[in-house]
Order: C-alpha cells, then sequence, then structure tokens
C-alpha cells in the first residue's frame, strides 16, 4: 500500500474521530512498511505511539481492512528522522523531584505548607484524611481527590503538604503541582510555539498531578478539552491526580459536563467554614510559633479567645491579625491585652463586625432547615428547598452590600430576577407567618453576633 493510499485512508478517519483528534493524533502519523500483515507507523515521540495505540488503533485496523490491505495488526515506533527536540521519550528522562526537575513547570512549594502546621478540626478532618492517605503513596481507592471550599480554609495547604509529603516518601515520584491559571498559560504557549506534543508528553508522564483552583478553566473551550485528555490519560495510568475548586464540581458554570462528571468519579470533600474551636486552636498554634521569635513577649489570657470570636470568615485574616499584633506589640515593647489588641486591630475587627458573606448566610441557613448546601445552590424547586434558598436570598440582600446579580450569580448562576422574587415573596410571607419571621430573627443573630 502506498502513502498515497494511506493519505485517502487518513481522509476517512476525520470523518470518524472529529477534526482535533485528527488534527492531533491521525495526521502525523507516517506509513513506514506494511509486510506480514503488519502496518508500522512513525510518531514522534514515544508517548504519542502510546496514546494512538490505546485510543485509534482498532479504528486504523478497521479502515485498512476496508481499503482492502492485508493487515492484522498496526505498530507504532519512533521516527528517527524527527527533529531531536520533539523526540523525548519519558522512559529515557531521569526520574526526578518536582523541586529539582526543571521540566516540570509547576508552581513553587511553600515550606510552611505542611501536615505538621495543619490544625484539624470538625469542619476540615474529612479532608485531612483524605490528603494524609494520598501522601502516603500507592493505590488508593479514590481517583480523583476533589477539595472545595471558600477562601482561606486550607485547600492550597493541604495541596502543598500532599506534595511536600509525597516528596520526602518517594523522592523519585514526578509529583506537579500547579494552579489551573499556570496550566493554561502552559497551554497557550505551547500552542503558540507549536509544542503541543511537548506538552501533552510533559503533563502526561507525571506520577502525581495537582491542580489548584480548577474553576478558572470554566468556559475556557481549548484548555478544558486538553485537561479533560490530560486527566483521562493519568487515570488511564493509575496515576494519581488531586484538584481544587472553590465550590463543587456540580457547581462549577461553564465547566463541560463530561470534566463534571468524571471529577466526581472520585472523593468529592467539602472544607466547611471554621468553627469556634478549630480558630481557636490555628491561633494557639500560630502563637506558640510567634513566642520562639519574641520571646520577651507576654500575651494576656483571653486575648486569643477574642480573636478566635470576632474574625470568622478566613484564616488568612485570622493568621494576618496575629502576626501584625506580635510585630506591633515587639515594636511599643507592650504586653499583648485586649486593649492593646482592639487598637491595633481596629480596622480588621471594624470589617469583621459589618461583613457578613454570601457563603456564610447559605452555610447558616441550610443548617437551620437541615438541607444541603449543594441544594440550596442546586437547581431543585420543592417547596422544602426552594422556601429556606428564598430566605437565605433575603438575608443576603438585607446583611450584605451585594448587587443582585452578584447574589444571583453567588445562587447559582441564577438571574436577578429570581431573586428579586424570592426577595419579596419573604417580605410578603413575614407580615403572616410568625413561626418564618421568628426564623429570620434567630439567623440574623446568628449571623451579626
Amino acid at each position: 500500500m502506498t502513502n498515497d493510499r494511506w493519505v485517502e485512508i487518513r481522509d476517512d478517519l476525520r470523518k470518524r474521530v472529529g477534526k482535533d483528534n485528527y488534527v492531533t493524533w491521525i495526521e502525523p502519523l507516517k506509513l513506514s512498511t506494511l509486510q506480514d500483515g503488519v502496518a508500522n507507523f512513525a510518531v514522534p515521540t514515544t508517548f504519542f505511539g502510546d496514546w494512538v495505540k490505546r485510543n485509534f488503533a482498532e479504528q486504523i485496523l478497521h479502515h485498512l481492512h476496508r481499503s482492502g490491505a492485508a493487515v492484522d495488526r498496526v505498530e507504532f515506533a519512533l521516527d528517527r528522522k524527527a527533529p531531536a527536540e520533539l523526540v523525548k521519550p519519558a522512559e529515557a528522562a531521569p526520574r526526578k523531584r518536582v523541586a529539582e526537575d526543571k521540566e516540570v513547570p509547576g508552581a513553587p512549594l511553600d515550606s510552611r505548607f505542611t501536615f505538621d502546621s495543619f490544625v484539624v478540626g470538625k469542619p476540615n478532618e474529612l479532608a485531612h484524611a483524605a490528603a494524609r492517605r494520598v501522601a502516603e503513596g500507592g493505590p488508593v481507592t479514590f481517583n480523583p481527590l476533589f477539595l472545595y471550599g471558600g477562601v482561606g480554609l486550607g485547600k492550597t495547604h493541604l495541596m502543598h503538604a500532599i506534595a511536600h509529603e509525597l516528596q520526602t516518601r518517594q523522592p523519585e515520584l514526578r509529583v506537579l503541582y500547579l494552579s489551573a491559571e499556570q496550566f493554561m498559560y502552559r497551554f497557550v504557549q505551547a500552542l503558540r510555539e507549536r509544542q503541543v506534543m511537548d506538552f501533552k508528553e510533559l503533563f502526561r508522564s507525571v506520577d502525581v498531578l495537582m491542580v489548584d483552583d480548577v474553576q478558572f478553566i470554566a468556559g475556557k473551550d481549548s484548555t478544558q478539552e486538553e485537561f479533560f485528555h490530560t486527566f483521562n490519560a493519568l487515570v488511564d495510568q493509575n496515576k494519581q491526580i488531586v484538584i481544587s475548586a472553590d465550590r463543587a464540581p456540580g457547581e462549577i458554570k461553564g465547566l463541560e459536563e463530561r470534566i463534571k462528571s468524571r471529577m466526581q468519579c472520585g472523593l468529592v470533600v467539602d472544607l466547611h467554614p471554621t468553627d469556634y474551636e478549630l480558630r481557636l486552636g490555628i491561633l494557639q498554634q500560630k502563637a506558640e510559633f510567634y513566642h520562639a521569635q519574641y520571646r520577651d513577649l507576654i500575651i494576656a489570657p483571653g486575648v486569643l479567645e477574642f480573636l478566635a470570636h470576632r474574625i470568622s470568615t478566613n484564616v488568612r485574616v485570622l493568621e494576618g491579625a496575629l502576626t501584625r499584633l506580635f510585630a506591633f506589640a515587639s515594636l511599643v515593647g507592650r504586653e499583648i491585652t485586649l486593649d492593646l489588641t482592639q487598637d491595633c486591630l481596629a480596622d480588621i475587627l471594624r470589617a469583621s463586625d459589618r461583613k457578613v458573606t454570601i457563603e456564610e448566610i447559605q452555610r447558616k441557613v441550610a443548617e437551620h432547615y437541615n438541607i444541603r448546601l449543594s441544594d440550596m445552590i442546586g437547581p431543585k424547586r420543592v417547596r422544602t428547598i426552594a422556601r429556606p434558598r428564598q430566605i437565605a436570598m433575603y438575608l443576603a440582600k438585607q446583611l450584605t452590600s451585594r448587587s443582585l446579580p452578584d447574589i444571583g450569580r453567588r445562587f447559582g448562576g441564577r438571574d436577578h430576577t429570581t431573586i428579586m422574587h424570592g426577595v419579596r415573596k419573604i417580605e410578603e410571607l413575614m407580615t403572616s407567618d410568625s413561626q418564618l419571621s421568628d426564623d429570620l430573627q434567630m439567623l440574623k443573630r446568628l449571623l451579626q453576633g
């Protein structure tokens, strides 16, 4: 069979596999020889050949048979005439740690974010246990591990901790941690510089892939396509994937359904907002760390408890407040008292006093009416869910400065007119439903207390 005949067969394959798959995987194939019932194809990289063999070999063989070729199987081998920079088989590369391997374009790991420095409490104990299990290495029963939650709840900390632990236990592993934004940037760069195959081979040859803030690829069609294929390739090889986002997979608007589905096949873990005990534990650990630096400083009883009560929405803000407090007290040479704390942190405390978040409202209302947070944001319209949802919309309008469109986005991407309807409905019911009125007053006290 001539190469001209193979070009005709390729055209038939284009209709079967689609334009994108054709351009990426079929068009680069070169028919080398056809003898003894074996069709040999030259490929630019080992990874390329493995991928085509696993995903398209049967279709290629079928179309060869249809053309009348006497072929029993197809084989793929490196094209020795290909440019040297394209031929980088993963098997030939030395196995290195992510911090040492310049070919792995990951983000640097923060040395502070380890399991030892992670304070465990009821809101994050499942996420911590799952992260520990992945960090032990070896096969796990869930892949991927999907961590989600609001800002400052510990998602990134756990991901860095997993990477640190894996590097310590198994330094030969290729562990790649990066943000979704960095993944997208690297992919776009590879497209621009015509190095897509290098990109594919690099990202699909790692042992553990960790992608932070995956919601940022929502709506980016080409990046989602590549992420999906990378995801599948790694799972097929039993390689571990860890992903984080600010919300559950099913609640990420603009994310392809097939990606949501694959992410939901693993273990999806919610890092809940911190409770008082967890915040106090974080402050106590942080205070011990600072005592080693500021040995002469004295912190009065009740200060940490005061901060744990007053700053409740964000662990980063909480830790930043304590950092500022110790630094200020050391500069002025005074004991850290409640008075000093209130003077030094006046702006943070004011912001915490007046700032009630939509997420906190949703959580409190969901807890009060015993419904799932995902149902409140989701599409279900049954009365037992719709009424609490409208109550949360009403409280979001009353207790925050967010616009109606912004509130709508936080309720699963609903239109602002839906929010208006919900608010008006609750306003009408308040005058006739004493139980609803009592519930609203109690929820306001909980949120503003």
